[in-house]
């Protein structure tokens, strides 16, 4: 597997300026770095703890890194940097040969230094990192009172050493990389003469890159610190360049030089680990929904064949009760027609029994015909007329009307009357 599919992490880091602390919140993924948050607490050896960690710890819990211990780089001027090479030395060995000249490397009192190395690759050569033991603890006590978890004191060469490495090995010739501070230009490089170099100068910027180079004695060309150390995606201003740099050793410690000033016992942890039980959940429900829907495919499948071997099974007995219902509806629809007949005879003889009663004595009738829907009378009368007012008066009758003239025989009128019939069934 290719290294930069493990280079995966989010950190935190805050670098401590003479009156502020400026704070980075960084992820690091496969594809690249990315600034997720810059943030300046001003003036924090003057305010109350409680204040300033409530305000720090506001700014990583809005980038999602309010659980994640912070690397503290000290300023580079409160640090001592050197690289020592101890040819020979085995690496189990490595710490107590430094112990033995330890108090070489510092003008300090005895007692008074807190230091710490990491070895640089495979080589002999060891960087060491030395501070005042005093300030170190100051500064972890301010800290401490405001709440901020650390896990790492470190310094600007350790965290440029690892940076550069992130997503690749730096060129085989060498690195000379520069960067301005508020207390001048700060150097670091590296050549095949020397592992690593770190500086601090007052003077310009071409007198610092000229001595770093014979110090490398290397034929390196300077360029901007930053162009070495992985770009990062999101803004991030200049100010913020070394915070910046342990924030990405708080992303990925195995990448990183192990120089930590820190007591270890002192160290906060911000072990991967913790996502273990959210990464072992997650993996159980992919893995229940994945089993579940399988499960769910295979009972449906059951069920599909059941419900076949059903409908196969009950396919003779609906057809025959499909025959059952077309004889039923058939029987009932000739029910239906002979309950018609009969009551057709019955409205008929109504019919008959309503003309009758209309056309009382004297007048009578000569002719009379009856169907489903028309009653014709032919007969006499000695008024006619009125008989049209009777026959539309009858709940059986309506629209009745002449269908010839009426005509005059002696004393009498000679009518034809044809007539719609209510309430019938055609």
């Amino acid at each position: 597997m290719s290294r930069n599919w493990l280079v995966f992490g989010t950190g935190v880091g805050i670098e401590i300026g003479p009156s502020d602390l400026r704070v980075v919140v960084a992820r690091v993924r496969p594809s690249g770095a990315e600034v997720a948050g810059a943030h300046t607490i001003e003036r924090y050896p003057e305010r109350p703890a409680a204040e300033w960690g409530a305000e720090a710890a506001d700014f990583t819990g809005r980038h999602g890194a309010g659980h994640l211990a912070a690397t503290v780089l000290l300023p580079r001027r409160e640090v001592i940097v050197r690289t020592v090479q101890l040819p020979g030395v085995e690496p189990k060995d490595m710490e107590a040969a430094l112990a033995l000249q330890i108090d070489s490397l510092h003008p300090y009192a005895e007692g008074e230094a807190a230091w710490t190395w990491a070895r640089l690759g495979k080589s002999n050569s060891v960087m060491v990192g030395i501070a005042r033991r005093a300030y170190v603890d100051r500064q972890l006590e301010l800290l401490a009172e405001a709440g901020i978890k650390v896990a790492s004191f470190t310094f600007s060469a350790a965290a440029i050493h690892g940076a550069i490495r992130l997503f690749g090995a730096p060129p085989a010739e060498g690195v000379l990389g520069l960067m301005e501070t508020a207390g001048g230009v700060e150097v670091y490089g590296e050549s095949p003469a020397r592992a690593a170099y770190s500086a601090t100068f007052s003077e310009s910027w071409e007198r610092a890159a000229l001595v770093a180079a014979g110090e490398l004695r290397a034929p390196v060309t300077p360029v901007e610190l930053s162009t070495l150390t992985p770009k990062p995606r999101g803004e991030l201003p200049a100010a913020f360049q070394i915070a910046y740099l342990g924030a990405l050793a708080a992303a990925c410690p195995r990448y990183s030089l192990g120089a930590n000033l820190l007591p270890e016992a002192l160290r906060r942890q911000s072990s991967k680990l913790i996502y273990a039980p959210t990464l072992a959940l997650g993996v159980l429900l992919v893995a229940g929904m994945a089993a579940l829907g399988f499960y769910q495919r295979y009972e449906d499948r059951n069920y599909l064949n059941k419900l076949n071997e059903e409908v196969k099974f009950l396919e003779p007995r609906a057809r025959q009760l499909q025959h059952i219902e077309r004889r039923i509806a058939e029987t009932r629809r000739k029910m239906q027609m002979l309950d018609q007949f009969q009551l057709r005879t019955k409205a008929d003889l109504d019919a008959v029994k309503e003309v009758t009663r209309l056309v009382p004595p004297p007048a009578w009738l000569n002719m009379m015909e009856l169907n489903r829907t028309t009653l014709t009378i032919g007969g006499e009368a000695d008024q006619a007329t009125g008989l049209l007012k009777s026959l539309d008066s009858s709940a059986q009758f309506r629209d009745s009307e002449f269908v010839i003239p009426l005509s005059r025989v002696g004393n009498v009128e000679a009518f034809r009357i044809r007539a719609g019939r209510e309430g019938v069934q055609p």
